[in-house]
């Protein structure tokens, strides 16, 4: 047993080499995915791809894991120095680069960006495996943060445009969402660490649900 994941691998026992052995990729390391990111690596999911195109800047340290550290910096190549393993993605996430990027690799893809076309793309192309975070901003209370399927999901406008949007597409299937029934608290673009972190944590903790039902490809 490794001594670094010992509590977790006592507590998911053998699915933790599922964990181990997965590859997952992660779309966006903002003030969502950066606590995502975090958790999966805890947690013994090392095999991560994340995708980032934007550098740290002082707004951001209200928010996001590491950015006091490193203003200025790309978030990618920041982030390599505290999980070495980490595949990075120096890359915008828009609509043309989800449909041309072959996610086959990955035993699931973790959307935490807010660009509406491309959450629309990934539903289409990825649904079987995504897991897709609505918003967090504007919001205090973390206890109003839920999972459900797309189609189940409410409370949120950002998530209604979605569903709308998908809807108009045929778009038909189900994939899992993590949001917010809380009504938004501002008109001012804030954001509470309470709350975007556990949507981040929330993430992580569907992520090895997902990883536990299925059987990941083994290194050879």
């Amino acid at each position: 047993m490794n001594e670094r994941y010992s509590r977790i691998e006592s507590l998911l026992e053998d699915d933790f080499s599922k964990l181990q052995n997965a590859r997952v990729i992660l779309l966006g390391v903002g003030g969502v995915g950066s606590f995502c990111l975090d958790c999966l690596y805890r947690s013994g999911v090392t095999h991560i791809t994340v995708v980032d195109f934007d550098t740290y800047d002082i707004s951001n340290q209200n928010r996001q894991m590491w950015s006091e550290l490193h203003e200025n910096e790309l978030k990618v190549d920041a982030l390599k120095e505290h999980y070495p393993s980490l595949h990075v993605i120096n890359q915008r996430i828009d609509e043309e680069w989800v449909w041309a990027f072959d996610f086959t690799p990955y035993d699931v893809v973790i959307d935490a960006i807010d660009d509406r076309l491309a959450k629309l793309a990934l539903a289409q192309k990825c649904y079987k495996k995504l897991l897709s975070s609505f918003g967090s901003a504007k919001r205090l209370d973390p206890t109003k943060i839920q999972v459900d399927d797309i189609w189940k999901s409410y409370g949120d406008r950002f998530g209604s445009k979605i569903r709308y949007e998908l809807k108009k597409r045929g778009f038909k299937k189900k994939y899992k969402v993590v949001f917010s029934s809380e009504e938004i608290q501002s008109k001012n673009n804030g954001s509470f660490m309470g709350v975007t972190a556990t949507f981040g944590l929330v993430l992580c903790s569907e992520t090895i649900k997902m990883l536990r039902k299925k059987e990941v490809q083994k290194d050879v």
